[in-house]
């Protein structure tokens, strides 16, 4: 075992001219370096204590410039291991996000889903009265002639035997998509709590409100007139077919 202590010495082998240079420093001492060493036996057995380290001035300049282009290959490597490990989280969170965003979307199919079978068995009824309702701008409340036009419905209806009442709101399409459709859940219930509240409906007659947004407009929404006739409520009293016997 070699063992470099404070008297160990280090010289270039050939300086300018010739000259040797002592006493350079202990530094010079780089992994791979070709080095000439004179020592003397260690306290220890097959200690070898470094007297002289003699090395070749070529040699340690090539040796320091290899050794100091090792340093940002280190520091390379340490930041590409960084940026794998982000990357690696960035995946993580896209995947979780993904998976969010499906879980969205098939939740958005299924209500659409239900939304369509729940009005296409509709399709086996008998429609047996209708209303349209009209709102102002922005507006859910019924007017007090709608009012009138409800309860008038309301009791032509309970009348009838196995009636059920349809009610579908609307909006123009003015504003933002998702207000128009908020603003069309709102004119669907506040018809139907006014049904159920003022004209005595049984909460059993009536089919879950339907909020169809700007779906199905029944005029043209570029003009004034036909944005008002689209800010409405559908309300139809419907008996199934078996029941009628059509």
């Amino acid at each position: 075992m070699g063992i470099v202590d404070d008297d160990t010495k280090a010289r270039d082998k050939k300086g300018l001219l010739g000259v040797r240079k002592e006493q350079m420093s202990n530094t010079v001492l780089i992994p791979g370096l070709k080095v000439d060493v004179d020592g003397v036996p260690g306290a220890h057995f097959g200690q070898i204590v470094a007297k002289t380290i003699t090395v070749d001035g070529d040699d340690l300049e090539m040796a320091e410039m290899i050794q100091a282009g090792l340093h940002p290959t280190a520091e390379e490597v340490a930041s590409n291991q960084q940026n794998i490990a982000a990357n690696k989280q960035n995946v993580a969170a896209n995947q979780e996000n993904i998976a969010t965003n499906k879980q969205q979307i098939q939740e958005n199919i299924n209500d659409i889903e239900e939304n369509t079978n729940r009005f296409t068995t509709l399709s086996e009824y008998d429609v047996k009265g209708d209303a349209t309702v009209n709102f102002p701008v922005g507006s859910a409340k019924i007017s007090a002639q709608d009012q009138a036009e409800l309860k008038k419905l309301a009791q032509n209806a309970v009348k009838l035997t196995g009636y059920i009442i349809e009610v579908k709101g609307f909006a123009d399409s003015t504003g933002a998509a998702a207000m128009n459709q908020k603003l069309s859940q709102n004119r669907a219930q506040a018809v139907v709590a006014y049904l159920i509240q003022e004209c005595g409906v049984p909460v059993r007659h009536v089919v879950a409100p339907g909020a169809m947004g700007v779906y199905q407009p029944t005029a043209s929404n570029e003009t004034k007139a036909g944005r008002s006739e689209n800010r409405r409520a559908e309300v139809k009293v419907l008996v199934n077919k078996g029941i009628t016997g059509s």
